[in-house]
């Protein structure tokens, strides 16, 4: 049986580790060229290229002048955009600055907005666009407030995206995970925290990266294609 995704070309941001690294290579075994950027973990970068066979590639989005080198192995085409890099910030809205806005928010919205409107020429009609979010904006936490508001903010974006490129059948949606078992996750959170949040949980345990790039591959494929504007929700239960 030939993967859903063979001859399909698709950009990753931040494959290197946690979510993104899952996702390039559930996208790789589904039968897709993978390229994908990392920041500063090249020898984790290097060996998931070498394993899957994709092109990494150096970019720190906090520039936005390092997207044209993203693009550059993408000439010849894409079919598939997943805007997964992000960062988060924990600190009370009385401890901000300027310099924290504008770093989350140009990380976590601005490149990843730059990203759609450098790949909508490079799509073909029924090309994806997948955006990755946070349980956190239908559930915000105390501190959150900056990585709450760039993700809402993509999110909205996601939207908008999804009418505009509707006509060209290029669907546009959110994968918004709970509690999913990173090393962001598990830098930000206690053990006991984390229990607490498992228990909760519909399905009783913390997401794993593979859960979500499940739910990417399958916007990714051809089983998705009347699904565009969508925020799906991909928390165990964690919000029901």
């Amino acid at each position: 049986m030939t993967p859903p995704l063979t001859g399909k070309t698709a950009l990753v941001t931040g494959g290197s580790r946690g979510i993104g690294r899952a996702v390039a290579r559930r996208l790789a075994a589904d039968g897709a060229r993978v390229v994908f950027t990392y920041r500063s973990s090249k020898d984790a970068a290097d060996a998931l290229a070498g394993e899957i066979g994709a092109v990494a590639v150096p970019c720190d989005q906090a520039d936005p002048n390092t997207l044209p080198a993203v693009f550059e192995p993408l000439q010849d085409g894409l079919d598939i955009l997943v805007n997964n890099a992000a960062i988060t910030l924990s600190r009370p809205i009385a401890d901000l600055t300027p310099e924290d806005f504008d770093r989350v928010l140009t990380i976590n919205t601005k490149f990843p907005l730059l990203a759609i409107r450098a790949a909508i020429p490079l799509l073909p009609d029924g090309g994806r666009i997948i955006n990755l979010s946070t349980l956190n904006t239908a559930v915000p936490a105390p501190g959150l407030a900056l990585y709450c508001a760039s993700k809402a903010a993509l999110e909205q974006i996601t939207a908008v995206a999804a009418r505009e490129l509707g006509p060209r059948a290029i669907t546009v949606n959110t994968v918004s995970p709970g509690a999913t078992d990173t090393d962001m996750l598990q830098a930000t959170n206690t053990p006991e925290s984390l229990a607490r949040t498992a228990a909760l949980t519909a399905l009783q345990r913390l997401g794993q990266p593979t859960d979500i790039a499940a739910v990417v591959a399958f916007l990714a494929g051809p089983d998705a294609a009347w699904l565009t504007g969508q925020n799906l929700r991909a928390t165990g239960g964690l919000l029901i």
